[in-house]
This record gives structure tokens, C-alpha cells and sequence, in this order.
């Protein structure tokens, strides 16, 4: 079986998602695509997560100009003029893309091999190369915002990780109450998964989800 390792902020993890998608898109049912990993959780049910997905206009990939040192900060000229710098985008990895986009993003071969080349830490290739691509090719199907919530109210690198002792009432209030635009519209339902838990938090988790999360 193939198996290459993919490092934390490097071109290996964007490869890592591209043969994801390459592998997903074998199968001709397979619409839609969303990232997600083993710390993250769903916040609504499945039928809730089809519907909100499958009726979007936009699909959700989140791609900010971000004009502080870790945002444009991260630009590097040698990237121009296939990327200028008014082009460059930050957006989290975990985001969900219609066939189109996922067809997009592994057959590129025009960004590629500048985000390999010059965006490398403490440029963090997994933030940078798809929001930058596709928000240079399909900027109209992009809701730019992610479907999964995190916390990065601690500071660092890394978002803050959940235990059994976080997970609350007040937790979860958190999490859901929050207003974002939906198909042009506001709405209060934003986020569709969340991340980052650790194994300790799965009990209190299966205790209370009937609580907020409804199933």
C-alpha cells in the first residue's frame, strides 16, 4: 500500500489532500468533499450537514487577505507574476469543494510548483496554496469561510485542543451561537463540524450531544 509521510506546514500535506481527492473523485457519485480529521466532531446531524452542503451556492473554502506578518507577511516576490501579492490568501485546511473545484485542485500544474518552491515555513503551504488558487480561478463559488469551528483564542500555532473538563453547557453555546451569510442570506448556522477534541472529551461528548447537537 502507498504510503509517503506528510509533515505539519508543508507541500507533503497538500499532496497528501490532492490523492485524497483524486481517490474520491474515482467515484462518480461523490459530489461534494470535506476535509476533516480524527479530532474533529459533526455539530448537526447528517441530514442537516447534506442539505446545508448540497443546497449551497458556494462552496466553503475559506480565503482572507490577511494584511498582517502571518498573512501577506508570508508572501514571497519570486512567486510573481503567476501570484502577486494582492492575490495572496489565507484560509484554514479543513474545507469542503464541489467536484469542480476538487478537479481544479489536483490538476493544477500552473500554482503548484511556485507554492513548492517559495512558500515554505514559516510560510505554511497547507494555508496559503488553495485559498490563493482558487481564489485566482473560481473566486465567485467561494463562501470564504470554513464549516468547521476552532479556537485560536490561546495563541500559537495550533488551535486550542478540548478535554473532558471543557465540554459544558457554556462550551457548547459557544460553538453554535455565531452569525455568518448563507446563500447571500444571514444566518445563525455557520458551523457544520468542530475540531480539535481529544479522546477524553468522548464520553462527556455522547452525554450531552442529544442535549445541543440533537442526535
Amino acid at each position: 500500500m502507498f504510503h509517503e509521510v506528510a509533515e505539519w506546514g508543508k507541500m507533503s500535506m497538500c499532496d497528501a489532500e490532492r490523492r485524497l481527492l483524486a481517490n474520491a473523485l474515482l467515484d462518480i457519485s461523490n459530489e461534494w468533499f470535506v476535509l476533516l480529521s480524527e479530532a474533529c466532531i459533526p455539530l448537526h446531524n447528517f441530514s442537516i450537514v447534506y442539505h446545508y452542503i448540497s443546497r449551497s451556492r458556494h462552496s466553503f473554502m475559506g480565503a482572507v487577505d490577511d494584511l498582517s506578518p502571518y498573512g501577506r507577511g508570508r508572501y514571497d516576490a519570486n512567486m510573481a507574476p503567476t501570484v502577486n501579492l494582492t492575490d495572496w490568501r489565507k484560509g484554514s485546511q479543513w474545507f469542503e469543494v464541489n467536484r469542480k473545484l476538487a478537479v481544479d485542485i489536483i490538476k493544477d500544474d500552473i500554482y503548484y510548483p511556485k507554492f513548492e518552491k517559495f512558500c515554505r515555513p514559516a510560510c505554511y503551504v497547507d494555508e496559503h496554496y488553495f485559498p490563493t488558487m482558487l481564489s485566482l480561478e473560481s473566486p465567485g463559488l467561494l463562501a470564504n469561510r470554513s464549516l468547521t469551528w476552532v479556537d485560536w483564542s490561546r495563541g500559537g500555532p495550533h488551535p486550542a485542543s478540548f478535554g473532558k473538563d471543557d465540554i459544558t453547557d457554556q462550551f457548547f453555546k459557544k460553538m453554535l451561537e455565531k452569525t455568518c451569510i448563507y446563500n447571500n442570506q444571514p444566518t445563525h448556522l455557520c458551523f457544520l463540524f468542530a475540531r480539535k477534541f481529544s479522546p477524553s472529551a468522548l464520553n462527556p461528548l455522547l452525554e450531552q450531544s442529544s442535549k445541543f447537537l440533537g442526535f
